[in-house]
């Protein structure tokens, strides 16, 4: 069933992949980026741009009302962990005021299919891994902060406000997904995509910079943490296969599934020294390495029980192996950025004079 759906940080890393993921699926897709760290060339051609934020209400209202929108997949956020710890009110103005402000206009515009990328950053340091959805949520850094306040508001529209257009059965009304995030990787599998945001911080992003010579190496940021190698460990998860579990949400909720929060991840964790390694031998490169001290806000380990997300979704994996991630993200680094350019882009839409800084 083609919907029509806005895509909040749709010219980002995720969300344009899940983008064209959309427009494959014959879906009509309207981006809504203010360019903070997305591009214009990662757009798909025939998807509606509009350059603005999400915190203007005004703007929200009017393309949901134009567009007819009948789901928003929300993206648009600040993701960097040590700068949240640096500068807070950073991240809870953007991440999750401005997640209340969309939220507030899909009410009153009756758009009752929500999809909002959340993080594992909410578990904090979990006492068991892999973390459940039922884990406790303790956050240890803003960012982790301002993704469960969101999750919070989700759940507590969803719980107490029923939109007019809800059926007199009682069902529809506003319900949700929230997709809680592991370490996102790679690029697409044709090269055309990937990771481009300005001084990314992702390990397997910084790894592959290193490999191909923009970086002088690699920082290690602890190598005394109780595992196996004193390195951290993470559940990664290849960034096509993320997006598939968008539009697996979308297909859910379009079936009246009712408001869900789901691990996106694989299961199982490498350390950092494991991924270095991986990296080292894909691309042939010895880039150096010089460990570091801890930085605020990492957790040792964090993996993710995904039972759930295949109980509820229906969604299978296709690139879960480290490997495949690795190489499709240094193909990226090494190749597909240079060939990138913001003349390959489509033109903003005329509403971009009501850009939001």
């Amino acid at each position: 069933m083609a919907l029509n759906v806005l895509v909040t940080g749709g010219a980002g890393y995720i969300g344009s992949h899940t983008a064209r993921q959309l427009v494959t699926a014959g879906h009509r897709v309207v981006v809504l980026d203010n360019f903070y760290s997305g591009h214009r060339w990662a757009v798909p051609n025939s998807a509606s741009l509009i350059e603005g934020d999400v915190a203007n209400g005004e703007l929200v209202k009017r393309l949901l009302r134009d567009h007819k929108t009948q789901a928003v997949i929300h993206f648009a956020g600040h993701i960097v962990v040590p700068e949240s710890v640096e500068n807070p009110q950073k991240y809870y103005l953007n991440n999750t005021a401005g997640s209340l402000s969309l939220m507030q206009a899909c009410m009153e515009m009756g758009v009752d299919k929500f999809i909002f990328s959340s993080s594992a950053a909410v578990y904090g340091t979990p006492e068991v891994l892999p973390a459940r959805e039922d884990a406790p949520t303790a956050p240890i850094n803003p960012y982790g902060w301002s993704k469960l306040m969101t999750e919070w508001m989700l759940r507590d529209l969803a719980t107490s406000r029923k939109l007019d257009s809800a059926r007199s059965d009682g069902q529809g009304g506003f319900r949700y997904v929230a997709l809680r995030y592991f370490n996102v990787a790679g690029a697409s599998i044709d090269g055309s995509l990937g990771q481009a945001t300005p001084e990314a911080t992702h390990l397997i992003k910084v790894a592959c910079e290193a490999a191909c010579g923009k970086r002088d190496g690699v920082t290690v940021f602890g190598d005394d943490y109780d595992t196996a190698d004193g390195t951290c460990i993470r559940d990664y998860i290849h960034v096509e296969d993320l997006a598939r579990a968008h539009l697996a949400a979308l297909d859910y909720l379009t079936a009246d599934g009712k408001s869900e929060i789901l691990n996106c991840g694989y299961g199982h964790g490498f350390s950092v020294s494991e991924v270095l390694n991986q990296v080292r031998q894909i691309s042939g490169v010895d880039f150096a390495v010089t460990m570091g001290s801890r930085r605020a806000g990492d957790p040792p380990a964090l993996t993710a029980d995904v039972t759930r997300i295949h109980e509820v979704l229906d969604w299978t994996p296709q690139h879960q192996d480290l490997a495949v991630i690795c190489r499709t993200a240094h193909a990226w680094e090494k190749e597909g950025m240079s060939k990138r350019s913001e003349t390959t882009a489509p033109s903003a839409h005329w509403l971009s004079s009501l850009l939001v800084i």
